[in-house]
């Protein structure tokens, strides 16, 4: 009795342990466009993105399907400890990445050209983790500001 006892709260404390540490990021997002705010006719039409945990860090994987039915993806692995990695997309390698979570419930992606910032994702989970808002701070090709804010929900 004590054998099986101590088996049971072994095996609830390695399972509390693993909750507590699994990243809420993590699953599959679905953007809402009713929720979200993007320059005029830039919304996708239809977003998700899916993110995984694998061995060197965080496997991040969006298709975009916009209103005029041109498709885009792109995907990336890293860690958030800051080492920048390269984000491939439907057309080649796109702006590197580095990711950097600042709190349980916020990331930020920083995009760079060289040793430059040029845009930066910052995502936050709701309270419930049930959304996911990632407001993205960049500039068009004149050079003036754009912020896009998209609202995702975990499904």
């Amino acid at each position: 009795m004590k054998t099986l006892l101590s088996f049971s709260l072994t095996t609830a404390l390695l399972v509390a342990n693993a909750s507590a540490t699994t990243d809420p990021f993590l699953g599959q997002w679905k953007l809402d466009v009713q929720r979200s705010h993007y320059p005029a006719g830039t919304c996708p039409k239809e977003m998700v993105i899916e993110m995984a945990d694998v061995k060197q860090g965080i496997h991040y994987h969006s298709h975009t399907i916009y209103a005029d039915g041109r498709t885009a993806q792109a995907e990336y692995v890293a860690d958030y400890k800051g080492k920048q990695a390269a984000v491939m997309g439907t057309r080649g390698f796109l702006l590197p990445v580095t990711l950097k979570r600042l709190d349980a419930r916020t990331v930020v992606a920083s995009y760079s050209r060289g040793q430059q910032v040029v845009a930066t994702s910052r995502r936050v989970l709701s309270g419930d983790g049930r959304l996911m808002t990632i407001t993205t701070k960049s500039r068009d090709q004149s050079g003036k500001n754009v912020i896009t804010v998209g609202v995702y929900e975990k499904e």
